[in-house]
């Protein structure tokens, strides 16, 4: 039996059947994509193999189209009817597996949807709001960098002057907190701007891309008009947490709830049944600002992450290189070798802000326990307080493209500018 990638084909063996589109497969047997979202994969001479046609049936002869597959319909540009009641949120896409499916030619996961195609495969939206898409990239999440977050941030602000009522961001879950952070600091907004992503790709039957998109498009049209990301709230289908975009972090590779707020509750929770938003926090409200956009990102700034014999000379990279800033992951209350601190001081007198943060994540920054502490706060590093590592680069990013003046650089990066430091780590 011949077959090809993409062809229907049944599978028997041992008196049990299995059905599936057909993935790349090594010399010798064939991997399907079973309806039910799993792969299985068989040696070639122990089964029964018969090709099938238009997901289902026994071909005759032929392969019932393009290798025997029926193409995937486009999405019209409207695919529901808007309800002239309905408030208007602007979907805008970015790629991420929220918005990838499998791609039967290689076996992997690539983004390929369109924000149209979101809409058309979680109906259930139509019902909230009037929805507008957009495409504005379609990469997976760990291609992002500062300049597509301020293309992504312009696309934002010119949809609010349009008259959106909220904007829903669907971006890779990878580095979708420093996408949030980058807009939370560009972007003062007057409606709520919510990221959203999924774990696993549409095509998996443990997908959380419906509830994540529903459960967003409640924030989207509700009174929470901050830089948001909502994600599933446990490994149920049963709510989803509303995170501030500079205190959120992906805190597990695969699990459904993978985002957590750190050193902060979450603004919130969305019921997934009820689409009840229940608070925790205080929360700028809609209208409460008027719209400010402030782009502007310095790349050449790093992370560098401190660890028991690293040597300090690697800050001498930075320095030697055209890097205008660093952030430091230090141990514990934001500690590093004392043979770091000469070249803390090299950079600083380098006019290049030295942010300092932990490793521990939860809870605050203090360099005045221990003498290193101390001599680090000396030679001029800024503590980061209870910032995320990321957060603070990403801070850092933004207020060197704000200002070339040290000074002024160093007294913004002191300051809270978007909720990335609180007066009270609670958690």
């Amino acid at each position: 039996m011949e077959f090809k990638q993409g062809d229907w084909v049944r599978i028997e063996k041992n008196g049990t059947v299995y059905e599936g589109k057909v993935m790349p497969s090594m010399e010798g047997y064939i991997t399907i994509k079973m309806k039910s979202g799993y792969n299985a994969g068989f040696s070639i001479d122990k089964v029964r193999i018969t090709l099938l046609e238009n997901n289902g049936e026994a071909a005759n002869g032929g392969n019932g189209g393009k290798n025997g597959v029926k193409e995937p319909e486009t999405a019209t540009e409207n695919i529901y009817e808007p309800g002239k009641k309905l408030p208007k949120i602007a979907i805008l896409s970015t790629g991420g597996t929220i918005a990838s499916k499998i791609d039967y030619r290689t076996g992997a996961v690539s983004s390929q949807f369109t924000a149209d195609d979101i809409l058309a495969a979680i109906p259930e939206l139509k019902k909230i709001a009037d929805f507008k898409g957009r495409v504005i990239s379609s990469i997976l999440s760990e291609n992002m960098d500062s300049d597509s977050w301020q293309n992504l941030a312009r696309a934002v602000v010119e949809e609010i002057e349009a008259g959106a009522d909220g904007i829903i961001i669907t971006h890779g879950t990878d580095t979708m907190m420093y996408s949030a952070a980058a807009l939370s600091f560009m972007i003062e907004t007057s409606v709520p701007i919510v990221f959203v992503g999924s774990q696993r790709s549409a095509d998996r039957p443990s997908s959380d891309n419906a509830m994540n998109a529903i459960c967003a498009a409640r924030v989207a049209i509700s009174e929470i008009a901050e830089i948001v990301v909502v994600m599933h709230g446990t490994t149920s289908d049963d709510f989803c947490e509303i995170h501030r975009g500079t205190k959120v972090r992906k805190m597990h590779t695969s699990r459904r709830d993978a985002f957590k707020s750190v050193n902060s509750l979450p603004v919130g929770t969305v019921d997934y049944r009820t689409g009840e938003i229940k608070t925790f926090v205080d929360y700028i409200r809609r209208g409460e600002k008027s719209l400010k956009f402030k782009p502007g990102m310095e790349p050449k700034c790093a992370l560098v992450k401190f660890t028991p014999g690293a040597d300090p000379a690697v800050l001498d990279y930075y320095i030697n290189n055209g890097y205008r800033g660093l952030v430091i992951e230090g141990t514990g209350l934001g500690h590093v070798s004392t043979k770091w601190i000469p070249f803390i001081r090299k950079a600083v007198d380098a006019k290049m802000p030295v942010i300092i943060t932990s490793q521990c994540l939860n809870g605050r920054i203090c360099d005045r326990v221990y003498d290193t502490g101390r001599d680090m706060l000396k030679a001029g590093a800024i503590e980061g307080e209870d910032t995320l590592p990321e957060t603070s680069l990403v801070k850092l990013m933004w207020v060197l493209g704000q200002t070339d003046d040290f000074e002024k650089a160093v007294d913004m990066l002191r300051k809270d500018l978007s909720g990335e430091i609180t007066e009270c780590t609670c958690r």
